[in-house]
């Protein structure tokens, strides 16, 4: 005999299926193309190491040039190959952080996008150059990982392609949620014997709709957690509900204090002259906005999160004098007698008399580095400083999300977890619409399976419609772009409802 429903499986479960069911179909599309270009992105470190490795390598193993020969190896590069070192503007040195490595001399170029900065490589040893080449963001991306960015963050489509991905942040995780409740309802109805295996492990003895289903569940009950990080990460890179999750952490407080650059007002009118790195004050800090690195994802992402120190525009060029780059090596010895202990160090001078010049650490594998001293260049003494131990539980978390969501913070590892999590989403979406196949019927009909049958808030009893309807309200604000695409939803599935009656 079949057991009665119970009072609220006749209205919940049914409405998360037909929320689940219509949300899959049409938003899936947009996550498929998250969840393929994310998994590509993960090995982009790797296959970096392959297409630069003459940029990226350094033959010689001798002890490295000071840092101030290498720039001024770099210096004359530009000056030949342009006709015009006058206007060659470094924006940040990065030396090789291990033997084997090359030093980064970064410029600025009024030819690049945001974010961008033109990169020559050297040899620290010898200062042969080794590369010339466009890099992006915080994680200083080559071409071809940049290239993979862009796909993932906006589809190449500039500002308006990042709406793409803020909708599929968005609704990965409600799709998520809405199967997990689909998935315990389903291990409710199960044999008490069988409930594990079945929803943990596909059916491979089943065969049709069944089969596909008993696939689609399992991978999801596996990558659940997976996708919901994802989730919750990617949203604050986009331009929305991103900038909603900034001003509440900003109003609670919750955000790293960007370390500042401006000297005391008694060394102002001896200070150094300066460089051209723009103003490194708009940083927001260790732990995300970014300028670039996908900024981080790399201006991912640019959207307004507190977040990963980036520098400000390093893709543009200024207007101001440059600095006296013969003593980069006595402020890099500065910062190390500071604070600075890690081999991953941006040197970036200052942007005019009144600023210092800034050392800054930019390991994001684990433990994260990312302290910076902001260095008066006249005296060598440290003016301001930053301490990621000293930030908040929150900026803490935000700059790991961050770190994970990028494949970063445990290097290899972190990036084959996140490959299995994007493919095995991309897998279930294709099972998903397999499915809606499998269900069509066989003899007239649409050719394509029936959507879940509708009423299912008309049978919710008054508390139970209030809670959705306040929960979507709630989502719709925090979500601007997942509310209006509900609400479009809605209001198309009630036309053809009232079109079929």
């Amino acid at each position: 005999m079949a057991t009665p429903a119970a009072p609220r499986d006749r209205w919940f479960g049914p409405l998360l299926l037909r929320l689940h069911f219509y949300a899959a179909i049409l938003v899936a599309p947009f996550i498929l193309i998250s969840a393929a270009s994310g998994a590509l992105y993960a090995l982009t470190p790797q296959l970096e190491q392959q297409v630069y490795a003459q940029e990226l390598t350094a033959p010689s193993e001798g002890p490295p040039l000071p840092l101030a020969e290498q720039v001024a190896a770099a210096q004359a590069y530009v000056g030949e190959g342009e006709g015009e070192s006058e206007g060659a503007v470094v924006t940040a040195v990065r030396p090789a952080p291990e033997v084997g490595d090359t030093t980064r001399v970064m410029y600025a170029d009024g030819s690049l996008g945001e974010g961008e900065s033109r990169v020559i490589m050297l040899d620290p040893a010898t200062a042969e150059i080794r590369g010339d080449l466009t890099v992006y963001g915080t994680s200083g991306s080559l071409p071809l990982r940049t290239w993979v960015d862009q796909l993932h963050r906006n589809l190449h489509l500039g500002e308006v392609g990042r709406l793409y991905s803020e909708l599929s942040a968005s609704w990965l995780g409600v799709i998520a949620l809405a199967g997990l409740g689909l998935w315990i309802r389903r291990a409710r109805r199960a044999r008490r014997g069988r409930r594990a295996r079945d929803l943990l492990l596909p059916d491979l003895r089943a065969r049709g709709y069944r089969r596909t289903l008993s696939l689609h569940s399992s991978a999801g009950a596996w990558v659940l957690l997976g996708a919901l990080f994802l989730s919750a990460t990617g949203i604050t890179w986009s331009q929305y509900g991103g900038g909603n999750i900034g001003t509440i952490r900003e109003a609670f407080g919750f955000t790293t204090a960007a370390v500042s650059t401006e000297l005391p007002q008694e060394t102002t009118a001896g200070a150094e002259g300066t460089s051209d790195t723009g103003d490194m004050d708009s940083m927001e800090g260790m732990t995300g906005k970014d300028s670039g690195e996908h900024a981080e994802h790399e201006s991912h992402h640019e959207a307004p999160v507190a977040g990963a120190a980036e520098s400000a525009g390093p893709g543009e060029a200024a207007a101001a004098p440059r600095a006296d780059l013969g003593q980069i090596d006595r402020v890099l010895a500065a910062g190390r007698s500071a604070n600075i202990d890690t081999g991953l160090v941006e040197i970036r001078p200052p942007a005019d008399a009144g600023s210092a010049w800034v050392v800054e650490e930019i390991q994001r594998s684990y433990p994260t580095k990312v302290d910076a001293i902001a260095i008066d260049g006249s005296t060598l003494e440290v003016v301001d400083r930053t301490d990621f131990a000293e930030a908040d539980l929150a900026a803490k978390l935000t700059r790991w999300g961050i770190d994970l969501h990028m494949g970063s913070m445990f290097g290899l590892v972190n990036q084959i977890v996140l490959f299995v999590i994007a493919s095995a989403v991309v897998a279930m979406i294709i099972w998903g619409y397999l499915m809606w196949w499998q269900r069509r019927p066989t003899k007239g009909g649409s050719g394509f399976g029936k959507p879940p049958r509708r009423g299912a808030l008309r049978r919710a009893p008054w508390w139970g419609a209030a809670l959705v309807l306040l929960a979507a309200a709630g989502i719709g604000l925090m979500l601007p772009l997942m509310g209006v695409s509900l609400a479009a939803f809605v209001i198309v599935d009630t036309i053809v409802g009232r079109l079929r009656r």
